[in-house]
């Protein structure tokens, strides 16, 4: 409950943290980046009509966690971050991994600031896309509108054809529809500053190289929780 109540909060502190270059971005902001990402996932999975089905977290192979910003006045998103964590082959979740995320096509009501969305990746490939950079979501990987708990015990089979499942709060979007949610870039300096170390998203994602900080292990827990 404190991490629903907060996310107003943190999302515009860490919203004023997002910079077009982070290599003097305080690591406090950065945690507060992780910490929105986490209070966005547990406001999405407090409510039915937004609850990511158990179904679809078991097949569930990374996740991506974003906060945009509007930048226009109806639509157009140009600004924001993420995190980005992957499962591994043991079945543990990895170390969420800071990204910046920008262009979202979603459609924004006026006098809305953020959209907040969710992505499962349902297979191993897709996350490492971004080893070169950047991914747009919906071009380079295909993705879809992912299914409610009623849409996935009725007709789960056709909606895993896509290796990005996308759950917004946005009006109109129906399971199975395909969309575009933004583009998603690797943000190596940010990582480097919130882990004390130089390794990069490869590393932070697949290897066991670096120890989980405190302030991590509680989206880590969670996550670990939704998709043991």
């Amino acid at each position: 409950m404190k991490k629903l109540l907060i996310l107003p909060l943190i999302a515009l502190l860490g919203a004023a943290s997002v910079r077009a270059n982070d290599t003097n971005t305080p690591r406090s902001d950065l945690v507060v980046r992780v910490d929105t990402c986490e209070a966005i996932l547990r406001e999405f999975q407090a409510s039915p009509t937004t609850a990511i089905p158990p179904g679809v977290w078991q097949k569930a192979r990374g996740v991506m966690i974003l906060s945009q910003f509007k930048a226009g006045f109806i639509f157009g998103v140009k600004g924001g971050y993420g995190v980005l964590m992957v499962k591994k082959p043991n079945g543990r979740w990895s170390l969420p991994v800071l990204i910046d995320a920008s262009e979202a096509s979603l459609g924004l009501q006026v006098g809305a600031k953020t959209i907040n969305t969710v992505c499962i990746l349902t297979d191993d490939a897709t996350p490492r896309l971004l080893f070169t950079q950047r991914m747009d979501i919906g071009v380079d990987a295909k993705a879809v509108a992912g299914p409610s708990s009623a849409d996935y015990e009725n007709n789960a089979t056709h909606i895993f054809i896509a290796p990005v499942l996308v759950y917004s709060k946005e009006v109109g979007l129906y399971a199975g529809a395909t969309v575009k949610a933004g583009r998603v870039e690797r943000n190596d300096i940010a990582n480097f500053t919130l882990y004390s170390t130089s390794y990069t998203m490869p590393e932070l994602l697949y290897s066991d190289w670096v120890s989980p900080p405190q302030d991590v292990q509680p989206i880590m827990a969670y996550v670990q929780q939704l998709s043991p």
